[in-house]
């Protein structure tokens, strides 16, 4: 299944750091920013178009120095609270 963020949220580097936060109609409801680290910046602008968690597997495979258990587990642990968060297509 693909997974793709939805529109609405942008990332920007502030002090070396991964902040997504709301535009638009999207900062109606949602009141916040939510502060990533370099893989989850990492994986939040993969999923900016959609892809697969496996696609998403290989591609911090091909990005970061880990091994591909704790690749598929850091991927499912940022699909999961994607969704649970309702941030997804």
């Amino acid at each position: 299944m693909k997974i793709q963020i939805k529109k609405g949220f942008v990332v920007r580097k502030v002090g070396g750091e991964n902040i997504v936060v709301p535009i638009g109609e999207t900062s109606k409801s949602f009141h916040g920013m939510i502060k990533l680290n370099e893989s989850g910046g990492f994986l939040w602008n993969f999923f900016t178009t959609a892809h697969t968690e496996e696609e998403a597997v290989a591609a911090l495979l091909a990005e970061y120095e880990v091994d591909e258990e704790t690749a598929s587990r850091d991927v499912a642990t940022f699909v999961n609270v994607l969704k649970e968060n309702k941030f997804t297509v």
